[in-house]
Order: C-alpha cells, then structure tokens, then sequence
C-alpha cells in the first residue's frame, strides 16, 4: 500500500504556479510551503517563491517542486493546496485536514 503524500495542488493551482515561476526572475526553482506562528489562530501558512534548502523535503507534483522544512511538514501533512479565482476568491486556499481551527479568512489555523 502507497502511502498518501504530503502535500498535493489541484490543477488549477498547479497552472498558477507554474505561470507565477515561469515569470519568476530570480533563483527561485519551486514553491516553498510552510507554517509560521501568528495570525488569529495561531500558526500561518507560507507561500513563496525559493529554491531547495539544506534539511528541506522536496514533493514534486506534475512539474511543480514544493519544498516544505521539516517542521512545518508536521502541520502540512494532507494538505491540498488550492487556486480560487472566483468573485470572492482569496487566491491559493489551503485545505488542512489537521487543522481544529481556522480564521474566517482561512490565512490561519490551528491544531
């Protein structure tokens, strides 16, 4: 039995990414995903733009490279990262199957 993997994207956050690294001008090789504490809930999510670091966990996801350090691993386990483009959208949405609490914005959370 394969065991689930740690984070996953929709298609439609995958042709985001990969349209917002395409137009990158730095170093940035993938997308780093993390925690960091703050925010109404306790902990936010990261999103940005980097290259692979020293102790990093590298998920690769139809192109896209995430690299997630090994303590935000911990809180991202069975996420799915998400794009929402609609009247209301709220850009990428993380769906944290973890989480016990979220924000009303849904940029925070804790476990």
């Amino acid at each position: 039995m394969q065991a689930s993997p740690l984070v996953t994207a929709t298609p439609r956050a995958l042709e985001h990414l990969r349209g917002l690294l395409a137009a990158e001008n730095d170093d940035a090789t993938g997308v780093r995903l993390g925690v960091k504490g703050g925010g109404c809930s306790g902990l936010s999510y990261l999103l940005e733009f980097d290259a692979i670091q020293d102790g990093d966990r590298l998920i690769e996801h139809d192109g896209v490279q995430f690299f997630l350090d090994r303590k935000s691993s911990i809180y991202l386990k069975g996420v799915q990262l998400d794009y929402d483009a609609g009247i209301e959208g709220k850009g990428f949405v993380f769906g944290n199957p973890n989480a016990t609490n979220t924000c009303g914005c849904g940029e925070s959370f804790s476990i």
